[in-house]
């Protein structure tokens, strides 16, 4: 059994966070969720606020070292609220250091490109963010999912299948 952190904020994309959760957790894995702070975060669906979820962790509270993987959901409004979060961004930085698998869906690869995470490896990512992708030094390929030296990257909702299986590929 592994021990996964999902990080998000308010508007993370209500699939990319419920899905991986709910599959990890019946794979056997023990999931955390941080956020800024301990407490509610809420869902963005489609075009409206959707369901919460209660972030058990604070992400100044967690450490790369308690945990096998990291996992980021997109949306726009959540990986846009969490790269101006130096804590959140190190915390990134830290699971990519100690060579554990950070997976990150749709807008969330622009975490990974703010962490420095980006340059020199393939990726993928929502299409609107492609560009930001290649300027921050990625190879960027129109693929479900692409598995680069630890870094674990998807396009959106559609690619959650492909997404969390190379999730559970790498925990083992």
């Amino acid at each position: 059994m592994a021990k996964v952190l999902i990080m998000a904020s308010d508007g993370y994309e209500q699939s990319e966070l419920f899905v991986p959760l709910e599959k990890l957790k019946d794979a056997g894995h023990q999931v955390d969720i941080a956020a800024p702070e301990t407490g509610d975060i809420k869902a963005w669906d489609k075009d409206d606020w959707g369901k919460s979820v209660t972030a058990n962790k604070a992400i100044s509270d967690v450490s790369a070292g308690d945990y096998d993987a990291l996992v980021l959901p997109g949306g726009v409004i959540n990986p846009d609220t969490l790269r101006t979060d130096k804590t959140a961004v190190a915390l990134i930085r830290s699971f990519a250091e100690a060579g554990k698998p950070v997976a990150a869906i749709c807008h969330a690869p622009w975490l990974l490109a703010e962490a420095g995470l980006a340059r020199g490896r393939r990726l993928t990512s929502y299409d609107s963010i492609r560009t930001d992708m290649k300027n921050a030094g990625a190879d960027v390929v129109d693929e479900k999912v692409v598995v680069d030296r630890g870094v674990i990257t998807s396009r959106n909702p559609d690619d959650l299948d492909a997404f969390v299986g190379a999730i559970k590929e790498a925990l083992g």
